[in-house]
């Protein structure tokens, strides 16, 4: 085996390279990509072995996306894509970070480091600890390390302590760490779902009564037509391309909604077909609308009352009358609402014209089985809940839930986010669930609702917080309003890391810090007297499934997870506490029977985990085409016409993520498929925003938000035109956080507003 070096120089953003954008994705080039970074970090040997068992039914879920496989036929040798297979190089690289590192780096000097860099160092190989008036990490053995953490617990006051967690968490973990964060007796439990996907869930739980997906991989197959809104499956989720061309050999159609015009909504060269490798690859979209940045729920109203009108034209071949009469209520409203459109309004909102909405609402008619796939281009604005409302109206008018090839399809993002808030990570629990635990366990636990994200952010500024502890994730990285986020970690009195490799956050620490190394995806659990461990996952589509690694840790120093978490409650709690810390720490079978009692879906969860596809979750619109709101049906909603518009001389930024990322940790300096390579701080705009505003092409600017009065900053970063939207900007995240204010958030959800920031440049003398 080998390992390249750690990378020792930083991005140099002065060697910007732009090349014309892609058309398609995948191909020979993200193979030869994909194998380069895994041979390069982990060598042969634990390339192929972990290559080998990704994804696959005796192996490991990727640590990449949710995105499912299937549960019907023979999965594909291949089951990764190009940024799962970075992501899986990452964890299982050779590198490592050990006290030679921490010596050798004090903290200030690892402030100064892109994530990139950091990330770029390795595997952490033991605990390591920074204390008041220190300048170094250095390291500190696991007993200290937990009594470390009982004794700042133990000094303050349960609201004072919040419990972060990354959506890479397993279930086992995800079950065990709210157990001790309520055992504690607080509800403060952010977790990533709170920047990404709560809209949806604030959205769907009143209207369908549940907040996640209603469709199966199978679904899409099987689908007349799919929207794809918002979001960029070529690099997000690259395996949806597949599912999307099936749909289409199927006789199905594809329309894609986006301000930029993505590769992955293009073409899809796969590379597990000889098409692909040789090809020219496939069509995706039939359809492609490059909408401007928040104008999805104008454009969502119109398609609405063309459908409406439709079947006034010709009644009964557009609403599905009987559904709406006997499934749902609010039909009256909402049409009411629909009754007229003011297209002037809605082709500003939108940058669209007339008759690109009408053809596709004319696909939307003509279907017998629709489906509406989103993600975070939807979900991170002000008006984001009443957006994913309008979406659940137009699937009700035609009766798009419980039947073959039709539903709604929010795309998460992070393995397991979605197991993570099933398994009670939440700032708000249901009495059901507290009442639940309570049962399970014979001990009160806490009702009042604790902080998520945002309240976090602002917790944190107030010195309302003496121990921020992070399951995973970076918190720092990943929140809005940095430079605030940043100071607010630094006046908590402890913060603690659980994590792979090193990252912002860890430079953002309180007065005193620890960073808890644990075993990753890949890597074999086999330290337990029960023997080898494995621990599970629910993907987008709700399949819950085992997931099990194989390849020996780099350090011995390690410890899972579950553990960890076990550890530390037993250290904060004492052995007193009437919960068995340490029977679950020891057997995760133990930590299912518990799930298996609290959680509904989950009866006999070690037998049926154990089955070769895992099993399904219950979903009461997919399978009864039942709904359980508070009214028993399905709910139309009504909002006002919404949209994003700038004040002169401004435009409307989106954060987003470049192709060689995945969420804050960067891979690399290459966002191929939109032509931009080495540099990082560059923000896309419309050549003729460019022109009319007064700025080049490659020009050198800051970048100035707007919010409330407020402003924030982003110094030195590279315009480079690009066939955005007109009057809309984007620019990759973290480097671009600073500029959403923590304020700006979606309303009824409190994500932050990543593609919703107003800005405007400002020349540099040095540009």
């Amino acid at each position: 085996m080998f390992a390249q070096k750690p990378v020792v120089g930083d991005i140099d953003e002065g060697a910007l390279e732009v090349h014309a954008p892609k058309t398609d994705a995948a191909g020979v080039k993200a193979v030869r990509v994909a194998l380069g970074r895994g041979l390069a970090q982990a060598g042969v040997a634990r390339t192929v072995r972990s290559m080998l068992r990704v994804n696959q039914r005796d192996g490991f879920d990727c640590p990449g996306c949710a995105w499912p496989e299937s549960i019907t036929d023979r999965r594909k040798p291949a089951e990764f894509c190009e940024n799962g297979a970075k992501a899986i190089a990452e964890e299982s690289t050779l590198r490592t970070v050990g006290p030679e590192f921490w010596a050798a780096h004090p903290v200030a000097e690892l402030g100064g480091r892109s994530e990139f860099w950091l990330g770029s160092q390795g595997r952490i190989t033991e605990p390591v600890v920074i204390r008041p008036g220190e300048t170094h990490y250095s390291p500190i053995s696991w007993p200290d390390a937990f009594a470390l953490i009982a004794d700042h617990i133990r000094a303050t006051t349960p609201e004072r302590c919040v419990f972060y967690t990354s959506g890479r968490t397993a279930n086992e973990t995800a079950f065990l760490y709210q157990l001790f964060a309520r055992s504690l007796g607080t509800n403060n439990l952010p977790d990533c779902s709170n920047m990404c996907h709560e809209s949806s869930g604030a959205a769907l739980n009143p209207t369908i009564g549940i907040g996640k997906g209603t469709v199966s991989l199978e679904d899409i197959h099987r689908a007349d037509l799919v929207l794809v809104v918002g979001q960029n499956p070529g690099t997000n989720h690259p395996r949806m391309l597949s599912a999307l061309v099936e749909a289409r050999k199927n006789g199905g159609k594809v329309v894609a909604v986006n301000p930029l015009p993505e590769a992955g909504l293009l073409g899809f060269k796969d590379p597990q077909s000889a098409a692909g490798l040789v090809g020219g690859g496939a069509k995706v979209a039939d359809e492609f609308l490059k909408i401007r940045v928040g104008g999805d729920l104008a454009l969502f109203q119109a398609l609405g009352h063309l459908l409406l009108a439709a079947e006034e034209r010709s009644p009964g071949t557009v609403v599905d009358r009987a559904f709406v009469e006997a499934q749902t209520e609010g039909f009256e409203a909402y049409a009411a609402a629909r009754a007229a459109v003011d297209w002037e309004a809605t082709e500003r909102a939108t940058g669209l014209s007339r008759a690109q909405i009408e053809a596709v609402a004319q696909m939307m008619a003509a279907s017998k089985a629709t489906i509406v796939c989103w993600a975070l281009g939807l979900t991170q604005q002000p008006h984001s809940v009443d957006t994913l409302k309008e979406i659940v109206n137009l699937l009700l008018v035609q009766g798009n839930f419980g039947t073959p090839g039709a539903g709604a399809c929010p795309v998460r993002g992070h393995s397991n986010v979605q197991g993570d808030r099933t398994m009670g990570i939440w700032e708000k629990p249901t009495e059901k669930f507290i009442a639940a635990l309570e049962a399970e366990f014979g001990l009160p636990f806490p009702r009042d609702h604790g902080f998520e994200s945002v309240g976090t952010q602002h917790a944190l500024e107030a010195g309302e917080v003496d121990v921020f502890v992070s399951m995973g994730g970076n918190f720092l990285s990943a929140a809005s309003d940095t430079a605030h986020t940043m100071a607010g970690l630094k006046r908590t009195g402890l913060t603690v890391h659980v994590s792979t490799k090193p990252n912002r956050s860890h430079v953002a620490h309180g007065r005193t810090s620890l960073i808890l190394p644990t075993l990753g995806r890949t890597d074999v659990d086999d330290k337990h007297p029960a023997g080898r461990q494995f621990v599970s996952v629910e993907d987008s589509m709700s399949v819950v499934h085992a997931s099990q690694g194989r390849l020996r840790p780099v350090s011995e120093h390690l410890l899972a997870e579950p553990v960890i978490v076990a550890r530390m409650a037993q250290a904060v709690l004492g052995d007193a506490h009437p919960i068995d810390w340490r029977a679950m720490a020891e057997d995760y079978d133990v930590i299912r029977d518990h799930i298996s009692r609290v959680i509904p879906g989950f009866e006999d969860y070690n037998t049926r985990v154990r089955g070769r596809n895992g099993f399904v979750l219950p979903s009461p619109p997919r399978d009864t085409r039942t709904f359980a709101t508070e009214a028993g049906k399905a709910r139309f909603t009504v909002s006002p016409l919404e949209y994003l518009e700038a004040p002169e001389g401004h435009l409307i930024l989106q954060t987003l993520r470049s192709h060689d990322q995945y969420n804050t940790t960067v891979y690399g300096l290459d966002d191929r498929y939109r032509g931009i390579s080495n540099a990082r701080k560059v923000v896309l705009a419309n050549p003729e925003d460019l022109a009319s505003l007064g700025f080049a092409d490659r020009e050198l600017v800051d970048v100035v938000s707007v919010f409330n009065g407020d402003e924030r900053r982003a110094e030195a970063f590279r315009i480079v035109a690009y066939p955005t939207a007109k009057g809309c900007a984007a620019a990759y995240f973290p480097e671009a956080n600073v500029l959403v204010h923590k304020d700006l958030v979606a309303r009824g959800s409190n994500t932050p507003g990543y593609k919703a920031v107003t800005i405007r440049f400002e020349k540099r003398s040095d540009g």
